[in-house]
């Protein structure tokens, strides 16, 4: 980890995957816990987003579902490796990323989303754009009497059966 020479507390987010054998109700006890660790190693919780469940790209150890949960906080660099290992270990984590990132305000973050949004319904009505389009259709005419002449000629062959 690169070395904070301004003398603040680094920031950071963790993004972690529970699998989806838990229920919602069984979910919030390990939401807790893993915040409580957090809290422990002298974590300051800064913001907390729950992406819900959702299909994962690929299966992790046969589980193809995971709840999504976003955590940014504020942490001395001593502590980040208490905290790593301790996720690691953790069974009830499929995966997780944790990493150093720069703090921003609630308007800065709802800014970017506000830019997201966008984005995703621009693509959507550029979607719907296209499918609205007539499709080609081959202008090329058949003649009946080619195809009754390949459909004779395949019929005769020995190599149907």
């Amino acid at each position: 980890m690169a070395k904070n020479k301004s003398g603040e507390i680094p920031h950071y987010e963790l993004l972690y995957i529970v699998p989806n054998k838990y229920s919602e109700d069984e979910l919030k006890p390990i939401v807790e816990r893993i915040n409580k660790l957090l809290k422990d190693n002298g974590a300051k919780i800064t913001y907390e987003e729950v992406w819900g469940k959702k299909k994962m790209t690929y299966q992790i150890q046969g589980f193809s579902y995971g709840y999504y949960q976003l955590v940014e906080f504020d942490v001395a660099e001593q502590n980040v490796a208490k905290i790593n290992h301790e996720l690691r270990i953790d069974r009830d984590i499929l995966r997780y990323m944790l990493v150093n990132k720069k703090a921003i305000s609630a308007e800065e973050r709802e800014a970017i989303k506000e830019k997201a949004r966008k984005k995703i319904i621009e693509k959507v009505e550029e979607k719907e754009k296209e499918e609205q389009k007539p499709k080609e259709v081959s202008k090329k005419k058949v003649d009946m009497k080619d195809l009754d002449e390949k459909l004779d000629k395949i019929l005769e062959t020995d190599d149907l059966l």
